[in-house]
């Protein structure tokens, strides 16, 4: 399994996107140390920071994260990376396969653009999980996001594929969605302001928009399809609607300000 393992704290930020376990099999020890990750003047190559240890498998461990490991497993279409630690921004952007693991936190825009793969983060987010980075069209396009711990603001902005599965989020959740579906335990003020199409799931919520109607509970079978989709993500998600008050959680329909096809499903 290769290892990278931190020596000490960038003294910048690092952009890993050339580092990935694809990448890393075809190269030879001194290439891979000789991988320019700087993003300033410096020129700091990955060797400058990290041990590296290569057997050209395609499961790859970072032993030792740092909020300023920028665009880790971004764009990768295959294997593995195992984070131990934190990481800093756009964590799995553009990702089209395979899996990613986060012990700790991750900074903004985790999972932006990723088409495909699963992005796993055991602490919390920053805001704009699963969201569109500035300038672009789409968030989360088509990837598992699992949080186990919080995201900030705008979790999902204009995703148009795929599934969050967060514990807690803040404010706007799920805002401009396209399509998809985000689960979560509880959300901030606002969510799903100014979606199009989609389904957002919560067991609580903060203050809704004037734009979202009640439409009733409803006992569909849709719902019970969705929550055995969601069990062998996450069985608490999925209970959700399986456990909601009587059996049936409430539906809201929104946002009534764009064309009106979302929709918001409260467990409690």
């Amino acid at each position: 399994m290769p290892v990278l393992t931190l020596r000490e704290a960038p003294p910048e930020r690092l952009d890993f996107l050339a580092v990935n376990p694809l990448a890393l099999s075809g190269l030879s020890q001194g290439d891979a140390e000789r991988l320019v990750v700087g993003t300033t003047r410096r020129g700091l190559v990955l060797g400058d920071c990290f041990t590296v240890a290569l057997d050209g498998s395609d499961t790859l461990t970072i032993a030792g994260g740092h909020e300023r490991l920028d665009r880790v497993g971004a764009a990768m279409s295959e294997g593995a990376i195992r984070v131990e630690g934190d990481v800093g921004q756009r964590l799995g952007a553009g990702m089209a396969g395979g899996s990613l693991t986060v012990t700790g936190n991750a900074g903004p825009f985790a999972g932006s653009g990723a088409t495909g793969g699963t992005i796993v983060i055991e602490g919390d987010a920053g805001d704009h999980a699963g969201g569109a980075v500035h300038a672009a069209k789409v968030g989360l396009d088509g990837a598992t996001l699992v949080i186990r711990g919080s995201a900030g603001d705008y979790l999902g902005d204009s995703m148009r594929r795929g599934l969050i599965v967060v514990e807690r989020a803040g404010a706007f959740a799920g805002a401009r969605m396209i399509a998809g579906t985000i689960a979560a335990g509880t959300v901030g003020d606002h969510p799903g302001y100014g979606m199009r199409r989609g389904t957002l799931v919560v067991g609580g919520h903060g203050s809704l928009m004037p734009t979202f109607v009640e439409t009733g509970a409803l006992d569909l079978v849709y719902l019970r399809l969705l929550a055995k989709s969601l069990r062998p993500v996450s069985a608490r998600h999925a209970d959700l609607l399986a456990n909601a008050p009587n059996g049936v959680p409430k539906r809201y329909s929104g946002d009534l300000a764009t064309i009106g096809k979302g929709e918001l499903w409260v467990a409690a």
